[in-house]
């Protein structure tokens, strides 16, 4: 990050996001008042591959309506190499096995891409995910009856994350980072604070 900012590097934070319209708002209605709430019948996915600049805000990326695989991985570092040419670029990464793999390997090194991939149930350390959370927040207000409105809105949200939202996206994306370096194994799936332990 201190690179980053210093200029020395460009730093993205690169995850996949899955919108299920009509199905992503329902957790919503809990009350003592029972309420109907208009929504989509059906299942229509709109998946976005990210990558999300620490400095800029500036948000890249790769859409289907199917699944997100290496070859969307793969078209993405291509991106991002070309948007970044001339640049030293990290990307922090989690290890999904279609970004983790052989050739999406092979390619970021031949395009001079730092993959850096962070400790596996570590969502903490992947800063686009709180970007996530906030393009689904933004979504959920509203009853979409198009999937394309559904699209158009997802891909307005994102496309502003470093302008109109980039006020916004700043204070989600910042360098505090919850990390866990005084913690010690209890066992295999159990850890506590050093100080707890003496």
């Amino acid at each position: 990050m201190d690179r980053a900012k210093k200029g020395e590097i460009s730093l993205l934070y690169l995850d996949a996001s899955h919108f299920v319209m009509g199905c992503d708002f329902l957790g919503y209605l809990y009350g003592r008042v029972r309420r109907f709430v208009k929504t989509f019948s059906g299942r229509r996915r709109y998946n976005v591959l990210g990558a999300l600049d620490f400095i800029s805000k500036k948000v890249t990326t790769i859409t289907n309506d199917s699944y997100i695989t290496a070859c969307e991985v793969c078209e993405l570092f291509k991106k991002i190499a070309k948007a970044y040419a001339g640049r030293t670029v990290f990307v922090v990464l989690d290890n999904a096995k279609y970004q983790k793999c052989t050739v999406t390997g092979e390619l970021a090194e031949q395009l001079g891409i730092n993959l850096v991939f962070i400790p596996p149930y570590s969502p903490n350390l992947n800063l686009i995910e709180r970007f996530w959370k906030f393009v689904k927040d933004r979504l959920r207000p509203r009853y979409y009856n198009q999937s394309e409105l559904f699209r158009e809105q997802i891909d307005s949200i994102i496309n502003r994350s470093d302008n109109l939202n980039k006020e916004i996206t700043d204070r989600l994306i910042g360098e505090k980072v919850q990390l866990f370096d005084d913690l010690i194994a209890v066992n295999e799936n159990s850890f506590m604070r050093n100080q707890e332990a003496t």
